[in-house]
Order: C-alpha cells, then sequence, then structure tokens
C-alpha cells in the first residue's frame, strides 16, 4: 500500500479504462482524487476514452462528485444508476458525445459482486418490460450507444433480462481511516455502500484500488470488526489535504446522529408550510398509518419528506430504510440523502436490494414526474435532460404496496389550502398526466400484474390503477372536477363510480391526529 496524493492517484489512471466510483448523492465520494482527475484532463489531455461505471448517482447537481468526469474525450461510456446529480454527464448524453446506458441501481449493486466473483453477470427479473427491457431501449441514452449489452433470457420457464460483467480497472473509493497495511474503516460516514465489493471486483479484474481517507492510523489499531475493506485489497491510499473534500456529505461537514456515534433526542419537530408538497405527503402519509408496523421505503424529494410528516402527527409505528443501508431513524434529505439520523442499523448497499428485490417492503414512497392513461411512469429521462431511473425499478417492481407522489401539474404550480378545501391560485403550465410517457420507468400493467397496490397522489387528486386503467378516485374539497382535474389531464382517464373527497384535514393547519381521519363518500 503507497500513500499518495490526490494529483499522483489521478496520474495513475490510463486510457480507455474502466473506473467504478464509490458514492451515493453527496456522501462517500472520493472527491479529492475526482477532482484532481478532472485537473488532468483539462491540462494535459490525459486520460481519454474511460468508462464509467457507478451505481448510485454522486454529485451536487453542480460540480462535484462524477460531475468532474463531464468532458468530451475524457469520456467514452457510462453505465449509471441515478443521473440527476451529475448534470455535466447528462450534458454529454444531449450532445450524443459518449456512449450511456442507465441501469437499475440496485442492479448495479449487484454487479459488482458478479464480477468480484468473476461470474458472467446478473440474472434478474428486475426491469423487464421497462425502457431497460431490450424490446423497447435497453437501457441505451444516445443514438450512438449502439451495443445490446441487455439480453433478455429465459430460465426456468420465465423471463429474466442479464445484465454482463465488465472488468474493472480502477476503483476509487472513500473510507474514514487507513491503517499502515491499508485496511480500511468508515466510522466518520454515513453508511459504507458496496465499497468491499466494489474494491474485490477491481482487484480480481487484476486493477487497482484507490482509497481517499481523511486520516492514518498504525497498523493493528483498527478493531477487526469494524475493517470494511482490508488492506489485501488496496493499492494506494489519498489523505486528504483539503478537509473540504471529505465532508461527511456534499450538505454537511459532519452529523454524529448518522453513523450512531450521537442519538438524536426526540423533540417537536417543527410544522412544514401546508403548501402543494406538504398536501401531498399528508395524503400519502394516510397510506402509511393504515398499517401496522411496516417496513418503509422513501424516494429522494417529495418522498423524503414522509419522515417528517409522521414526526409532526406523533407516528412511529414503522421502519423507514434508505437504499444506501440506514434501517430505522428519520431519512436525511437534500445533498445528505441517504443517509439517515439515528439509524437502527446499517448494512451494505447491495444487501439492502437483496431485500428490496425479494420483497422486504411494505410500502414504498416514490416520485412521479409524467403518467399516462394505462398508468405507466416516467421518472428517468425528459428529452434531453437525463435524471435517471436509480433504485426506482428495483423498489416498484417488488415493493407489495407503491405509493407514486407529485403534483398533477407543474411549471408555475400555486395553490392554498384554507380551512379544510383547497384553492389553485395560478395553475401549473405542464400538465403530467399525458397521453404515453417518454420513458418508460414504470409498467402500470405489469406491475398490477404481478398483484401489487398502486396509488398515484396529487395535491388535488388521486388514482389507483384499475382494470388496466388509471382511474380517479379521490378529488380535493374545492376543486371542480371537470375544470381542475379532468381539464388539466392531456389524455383521458377513468372516473370511480365511488369517486370520495379527500379528508378536509389533509388542507388544515392543524395536526391530522386531532380526531380519526375520514373519507367521505
Amino acid at each position: 500500500m503507497k500513500i499518495l496524493t490526490a494529483a499522483q492517484a489521478a496520474s495513475l489512471i490510463e486510457d480507455g479504462w474502466t473506473v467504478v466510483t464509490a458514492g451515493f448523492v453527496g456522501a462517500g465520494h472520493a472527491e479529492a482524487v475526482t477532482s484532481a482527475l478532472e485537473r488532468r484532463f483539462l491540462a494535459e489531455g490525459a486520460p481519454r476514452g474511460l468508462t464509467l461505471l457507478y451505481a448510485a448517482g454522486q454529485g451536487d447537481r453542480a460540480h462535484r462528485g462524477v460531475n468532474h468526469f463531464g468532458h468530451a474525450g475524457l469520456l467514452r461510456r457510462v453505465i449509471g444508476g441515478h443521473w440527476i446529480s451529475a448534470p455535466k454527464l447528462g450534458a454529454l448524453v444531449a450532445r450524443n458525445e459518449i456512449e450511456a446506458y442507465n441501469w437499475p441501481q440496485g442492479v448495479i449493486s449487484h454487479l459488482y459482486r458478479a464480477i468480484a466473483g468473476h461470474k458472467p453477470g446478473v440474472i434478474t427479473r428486475i426491469g423487464l418490460h421497462t425502457f431497460v427491457d431490450p424490446r423497447h431501449d435497453g437501457g441505451r441514452l444516445t443514438p450512438r450507444t449502439t451495443e445490446p449489452l441487455v439480453q433478455l433470457i429465459e430460465l426456468a420457464g420465465e423471463e429474466q433480462l442479464f445484465y454482463p460483467s465488465l472488468p474493472v480497472h480502477c476503483a476509487l473509493i472513500r473510507a474514514t481511516t487507513a491503517d499502515e497495511h491499508g485496511n480500511l474503516s468508515t466510522e466518520h460516514e454515513p453508511f459504507h455502500q458496496d465499497l468491499l465489493a466494489i474494491a474485490q471486483a477491481a482487484h480480481n479484474s487484476g486493477g487497482i484500488v484507490i482509497a481517499q481517507v481523511k486520516r492514518l492510523a498504525r497498523a493493528g489499531s483498527l478493531n477487526p470488526n469494524l475493517v470494511r475493506v482490508p488492506g489485501i485489497l488496496v493499492d494506494h491510499v489519498v489523505l486528504t489535504e483539503d478537509p473540504d473534500d471529505h465532508w461527511m456529505t456534499f450538505g454537511e461537514a459532519y452529523n454524529p446522529t448518522y453513523n450512531g456515534e450521537l442519538r438524536e433526542p426526540e423533540h417537536a419537530c417543527a410544522p412544514a408550510p401546508l403548501d402543494a408538497r406538504k398536501i401531498v405527503q399528508r395524503r400519502a402519509f394516510l397510506e402509511l398509518q393504515k398499517l401496522h408496523g411496516p417496513v418503509v421505503n422513501l424516494g429522494v424529494g417529495m418522498p423524503a419528506g414522509i419522515g417528517h410528516i409522521a414526526r409532526e402527527e406523533g407516528h412511529r409505528d414503522f421502519t423507514l430504510t434508505v437504499e444506501a443501508g440506514p434501517i430505522g431513524g428519520t431519512p436525511a434529505q437534500l445533498l445528505s440523502f441517504g443517509a439517515s439520523a439515528n439509524p437502527e442499523a446499517i448494512i451494505d448497499h447491495a444487501a439492502m436490494f437483496d431485500f428490496y428485490d425479494g420483497g422486504g417492503i411494505d410500502i414504498a414512497f416514490l416520485g412521479m414526474a409524467e403518467l399516462d392513461p394505462e398508468g405507466n411512469v416516467n421518472v428517468s429521462r425528459f428529452g434531453d435532460k437525463i435524471a435517471g431511473v436509480g433504485g426506482f425499478i428495483n423498489i416498484t417492481q417488488t415493493a407489495r404496496r407503491v405509493v407514486l407522489m407529485g403534483s398533477l401539474t407543474a411549471g408555475g404550480l400555486e395553490v392554498r389550502a384554507v380551512d379544510g378545501r383547497l384553492r389553485i391560485v395560478s395553475e401549473g403550465r405542464v400538465k403530467k398526466v399525458v397521453p404515453r410517457v417518454g420513458h418508460l420507468s414504470f409498467n402500470g400493467p405489469y406491475v398490477s400484474g404481478l398483484g401489487r397496490e398502486v396509488l398515484y397522489v396529487t395535491e388535488r387528486a388521486v388514482f389507483v390503477l384499475r382494470d388496466g386503467r388509471l382511474t380517479l378516485t379521490e378529488v380535493a374539497p374545492g376543486i371542480d372536477l371537470e375544470r381542475e382535474v379532468l381539464a388539466q389531464c392531456a389524455a383521458p382517464v377513468d372516473v370511480a363510480s365511488d369517486l370520495k373527497t379527500m379528508d378536509e384535514r389533509i388542507f388544515r393547519e392543524a395536526a391530522m391526529n386531532r380526531g380519526a381521519l375520514s373519507m367521505r363518500g
């Protein structure tokens, strides 16, 4: 194991290599090394033609994380799970300057283990009948992406997708401490991701492992039970020189409640403003409150606020999980998403997706950006804008209940809730119910055929998938059905014969738990 500067580590990466980066949104990314790699490319024009492989999105939607790779010539190909945090990569896709694939995040986390074990790849049902299925786009994002990597196969009489392994030449990972033998621990990180699998994948491919850390320790001083990556896998260690390159997340320098060092005391939760976002979260929360002790997944953005709503309502009869690995506690939001305050346990990223893929989630709350009359949903691509699918496909195809959340229109929408009624102050310019979604992130009829319960929640209307059709079942009090719901859909939807009015307490400032909730016919 050699101790290098970030610039020295960046100089080791050669043309045409496949590079894997660890990280989850704003946490766990080797920022010092990737920023040094970008500086090297801008100064020298090297390395060139890299393949970048990553599972969870990594970046601040500006300059950090895998945004450092966002230069024509530096990259040849990207295989990524979530893209929205790296708009510089998305710009390369929009200009057709790279080969690009979007695969489910959980599949990529499992692919690391397959590569490490010299297995041919990952065989799974995850991704069937979505844009990842080769009968659609095969996960390809640009015209120049011609190689059909994902294959449709039949195994034991069932359709499956095959995602092939590829050799890894360099793994860029991050930990807290390295000892003199290169053993790595993650005590100041909010989770430990796929560090071991990524390091094994590179090592067993004949590649190198570069680990960024913020401190060094004597050999033998680390608790072996806390070593996440053994030194036998680590070739080079970069000791962070600038503390800003090793914040716990891109949003927080350090939060001891994320890693169990401190436990945040229970305290009253300041109510969020009663806007469209909170209205959607409140209605979605009612689905959580119906269940006894469920295991829950919350997606990024609006769904992540369900934890806050639950605290406002004093409701604790559930366990929240996040793909990154935390179980229990309250998920963080924005650039700290992936971490949880007061977690009960933290497991590997891939292990969490083992749990998810096997049907371990009782109910999942996820976003929706575009939907159509068949109940299909797009969260991954909007013209030239690449958001990426992340863990959305894994979760929506396996959770027992799925609640998809978003406003009915977007772009200037303003609402006001007063005395239990909703008023549209300014209508959004973009209608989210369209004749056909532009990218098939969620296949409504397919998921419904798997026996999953699917609910679509907006600030003024609630839909279910019934007999293969998006069916309106609830309307907010104060809303005109024809003018403010049906006319705001760019495609026709069915209306239930037993149409209900959403509970008026959702639209009042007071906490909903002051009395029994009801739903009126």
